[in-house]
């Protein structure tokens, strides 16, 4: 019977979730499988890839032929090099000590990698994060300054057309005392008009004394010479 070590769908719609399966080669993608050897959760980053490396080279020694994408996923967890080296101790190329030892050194560099990559990308949203909250104080601070800006004319305005109502009362109040003023200035003088004509009255009167008084002594001149004759 071939088997196929291949991925089987799970999870839902828009988020798949994968099992490593180890199946018959003619079962359907998502039928029965004879073993389930890990997971693949493609919506992390990095992707999550779990895997029992031990049954999975069991079954690459039994002569199950990966898919590509299981192919890969069995890479990037080691499980490909050690079925490598587990060829070279058969050989005699190498002792399993030794290959142990490489393989437990390629699987520390590798986790040191993928760590580096998380810590990149925990580093990388943190700046992201502060650069958007710089962005949005920044924009804040502008509709601010913008909307302090448009109240000043505002207020200016307001300031404008509050000073001439102010000043109104005031222009009433001389403008209807002035005439009163002038009125009393006017009736001042008919009150003194009189007294400016009461002279000019007298003045004809004393005119026609003065006229009398010299016909007075013309006559008395008159008499004193007739009795003087």
């Amino acid at each position: 019977m071939p088997v196929k070590l291949r991925l089987q769908r799970h999870g839902k719609k828009g988020k798949p979730f994968y099992w490593l399966v180890a199946a018959d080669a003619r079962a359907k993608r998502d039928g029965r499988y004879l073993e389930k050897l890990g997971t693949y959760n493609p919506n992390t980053n990095p992707a999550t890839v779990v895997i029992d490396i031990d049954r999975a080279v069991n079954w690459l020694e039994k002569g199950a032929q990966p898919t590509d994408t299981a192919r890969t996923l069995l890479s990037y967890r080691g499980a490909m090099l050690k079925h490598h080296l587990n060829g070279g101790v058969r050989k005699g190329a190498l002792t399993q000590e030794e290959a142990d030892k490489k393989l437990e050194a390629w699987l520390e560099e590798k986790e040191a990698k993928i760590q580096a990559k998380k810590d990149g990308l925990s580093k990388a949203a943190a700046d992201a994060s502060a650069q958007r909250l710089a962005d949005e104080k920044a924009a804040s601070e502008k509709r601010l300054a913008a909307a302090q800006e448009a109240e000043a004319p505002v207020e200016e305005a307001q300031g404008e057309a509050e000073a001439p109502v102010e000043e109104v009362p005031v222009a009433e109040e001389s403008t209807e005392e002035a005439p009163t003023q002038e009125a009393e200035t006017e009736e001042a003088p008919a009150a003194e008009a009189p007294t400016e004509e009461a002279p000019t009255e007298d003045a004809p009167v004393e005119a026609a004394d003065a006229e009398e008084a010299p016909a007075e002594e013309a006559a008395t001149e008159t008499e004193g010479e007739e009795e003087k004759q």
